[in-house]
């Protein structure tokens, strides 16, 4: 039998547009400021999590909401599935949007909204890729689960409370990366670097960062002016913009505080050199200022500042297939009580939570410590001659005709959690790599085309 996929795809194409402009209306940021018994999250991922779901009960297929934390859509009745894990909770909005990060603009053939690429539309790419085979009433000997968490982009509370409840499939992808596959994963750590607590000089508070897994586009610092001219502040912050014009900054006075404002550009933790990291930036300012306490700002600036490699705090590593080491400083909190750094380490083979845990501490200055923050990912990888990417690479070329190699990142997908899992799609090779950052958008045509694609390919893997 002979499938056009693509334009079982254009048929249905009103419909995924408006169920995607739905879906990313939600705010599904942690929010566990506002949790409750029936929302331990906070309302909004449980709320993106019921409206996916409720997509699934429209269309008549099979779903499970286990305790709003995760959900599973399943397609065909054999104990032998497929997995196929997505995630509706998104990244906090940050700075910077043109448009309402929750208010769907579809301009020049891009879908913007928060959620956009990650995860929502793969995610239902996915989910109807599942409603066409299930529409065209094709023939299957395996089944398939669209299992939804809500925490992806935090501590995965939601899908390890499912594998805690239900059993997980061993083989499946995850529609979270880019085409034609990701068979290998990076380790992912963070570490609280602890320094002593400060006594409060020129330098009052320092913050920055909202998410581990976000390059901090803003950085901001609260600076005594009782201990500096005014003046001579707004001068040495004009010389330092002119110095570093990648970067924005301002500076706002307000009695005897001068609130100083340094903007740079947010990315995604996996590639850190794709941003501008704010707080680095701010910190290389804050050291020509000649404070007496300088240890934090000194340390971020030469420990820090533009090296991505962790070259500086001597855990720099490469391996030939999964790549280097990254290191992003993502999060800053300085003022009378505490002086700490966060950072996050993506890590090939070769390295785990211990063995950075000693080679950092003994990098950092004297009272100051490192401790891993959260919990810590271990690489993943499936050989590119695995059955399982054959197949899914297979399809991708056969709808593109372009050759890309699968290959090795930095980010984390739930992929890793299969035994035998990778990461497939949405993007394509080439694309912009807007996730986690301000104006994030799906192109439409690459949207539909990915639905044509996973359509493809999952019935290749249960047919």
């Amino acid at each position: 039998m002979s499938i056009d996929w693509e334009k079982e795809v254009s048929h249905r194409s009103d419909e995924l547009i408006n169920d995607l402009s739905e879906l990313v209306s939600i705010d599904s940021s942690r929010d566990t400021e506002h949790k409750t018994s029936d929302f331990p999250l906070g309302p909004g991922p449980a709320k993106a999590l019921q409206t996916f779901l409720h997509f699934a009960d429209r269309d008549g297929f099979k779903t499970k909401n286990v305790d709003n934390l995760a959900g599973r859509i399943e397609l065909g009745d054999s104990d032998d599935a497929i997995a196929i894990l997505s995630h509706v909770d998104v990244v906090p909005e940050g700075p910077g949007w043109k448009t309402n990060p929750f208010e769907p603009v579809i301009k020049d053939g891009n879908f913007y909204a928060r959620g956009a690429s990650d995860d929502k539309g793969p995610g239902l790419a996915a989910y109807y890729a599942m409603k066409i085979i299930k529409e065209l009433n094709l023939p299957t000997k395996k089944s398939v689960q669209l299992i939804l968490g809500t925490d992806e982009e935090s501590e995965w509370v939601g899908i390890n409370h499912y594998m805690e409840k239900e059993q997980l499939p061993e083989t499946g992808f995850s529609p979270d990366a880019e085409f034609p596959a990701i068979n290998g994963e990076k380790g992912i750590v963070s570490f609280k670097v602890n320094f002593p607590a400060p006594t409060i000089g020129l330098i009052k508070q320092f913050n920055a960062g909202i998410r581990p897994n976000m390059v901090p586009q803003n950085a901001d610092v609260k600076i005594d002016l009782t201990k500096v001219e005014a003046e001579d502040l707004k001068a040495k912050l004009n010389d330092f913009l002119a110095d570093n014009k990648e970067v924005q900054g301002s500076i706002t006075i307000n009695d005897d505080i001068a609130d100083v404002q340094i903007i740079g550009k947010g990315a995604h933790a996996m590639e850190p050199f794709n941003g501008i990291n704010a707080a680095t930036y701010l910190a290389k300012f804050l050291i020509n200022l000649n404070d007496s306490e300088a240890l934090y700002f000194s340390f971020i600036a030469d420990k820090l500042h533009l090296d991505f490699a962790g070259k500086n705090l001597s855990i720099a590593n490469k391996d030939d297939v999964m790549g280097s080491l990254t290191v992003s400083p993502n999060m800053y909190e300085y003022d009378d009580a505490q002086a700490n750094i966060l950072l996050n380490i993506r890590y090939p083979k070769g390295d785990d939570g211990n063995s950075l845990t000693t080679k950092i501490n003994q990098a950092l200055p004297e009272n100051v410590s490192a401790v891993i923050e959260g919990h810590n990912q271990l690489p993943h990888f499936v050989s590119v001659n695995d059955p399982l990417v054959q197949a899914l690479v297979g399809a991708y070329r056969d709808h593109t005709g372009d050759d890309t190699e699968p290959f090795t990142v930095g980010g984390g997908t739930y992929g890793r959690i299969l035994k035998h899992g990778i990461a497939y799609g949405a993007m394509f090779p080439g694309d912009e790599n807007v996730m986690h950052q301000p104006n994030e958008y799906i192109n439409i045509d690459k949207l539909l085309k990915s639905t044509a694609i996973y359509a493809d390919a999952i019935y290749r893997l249960i047919k």
